[in-house]
């Protein structure tokens, strides 16, 4: 996997670059506070995934429920793999990089999200803004504390959680948007995943080459090792400067910023 910094802000990219792209569709025409929401689900969308290794960063986010989770997750991933799996894919227990670095797992988490938010904007918005908030500050700040991080980090959440739940109070955010932002939040993870040594699973059960669990990746002369030198000097760099001229771009475009109004920060 790449690093927990890069996994969150690719998801920020990912978020902030279909919004102010997306001129004629009602994605790119969000408030700020639809698209600020989104953007902090998008952001810890891009950690979900990991959260069916028990033994990553991600899942210590809440402490023994963060990690209760990620067991129960673990165990289903690998199971689901199991039954799955041809004779030419690999024999692994296939918890981790399994069921949750798949498409299918990222259509089911944007419907799912989309659903409840429907049912309530005062008690299901707020509960995914919180979990989604905690994995995205875990995973920004993946060395912060580590001893205490748990606590810190639900504070963080909870601070997080309520000053945007009072900014969209009058402005109620986009069920849909909120979907949206879950599912790209999830590809992009893939996306940096495919990019790493060992590639993701990301088009299960679609059988490649014989194998149900094809590793997607880019020929090998393009991945990069998680942690290594191309990660940590270039691309993490790459995307956080991006994920902060298209955030500003998109939030431009609502209005959410007029101090900018005679810049135009995305001329095309």
């Amino acid at each position: 996997m790449s690093t927990g910094p890069t996994h969150a802000m690719s998801g920020l990219l990912a978020w902030a670059a279909v919004t102010a792209l997306a001129d004629n569709h009602p994605i790119g025409q969000l408030t700020p506070q639809s698209w600020a929401v989104g953007a902090v689900l998008a952001t810890g969308a891009a950690l979900l995934p990991d959260l069916d290794h028990p033994s990553s960063t991600i899942s210590r986010t809440f402490g023994p429920v963060s990690a209760g989770a990620s067991a129960a997750i673990n165990t289903v991933s690998s199971w689901v793999y199991r039954a799955t799996r041809t004779r030419k894919d690999s024999n692994r227990d296939g918890g981790h990089r399994g069921l949750t670095h798949t498409l299918v797992f990222a259509l089911a988490a944007a419907v799912g999200t989309t659903a409840v938010v429907q049912q309530s904007q005062k008690w299901a918005l707020p509960a995914l803004m919180f979990v989604f908030a905690g994995l995205a500050v875990r995973g920004i700040m993946n060395d912060w504390c580590p001893q205490k991080d748990a606590l810190l980090i639900t504070v963080v959440s909870g601070v997080i959680t309520v000053a945007c739940v009072a900014w969209t109070a009058q402005t109620p955010a986009s069920a849909a948007a909120c979907g949206v932002a879950v599912g790209i939040g999830c590809v992009a993870h893939y996306l940096g995943d495919a990019i790493t040594e060992q590639g993701c699973p990301m088009l299960w059960p679609i059988p490649l080459a014989g194998k149900t669990w094809f590793p997607v990746a880019p020929p090998k002369i393009m991945r990069m090792q998680t942690g290594g030198t191309v990660e940590m000097a270039i691309v993490g760099p790459l995307i956080t400067l991006l994920s902060v001229w298209l955030s500003a771009a998109a939030l431009q475009r609502a209005g959410a910023l007029p101090f900018l109004s005679g810049f135009d920060l995305l001329p095309i």
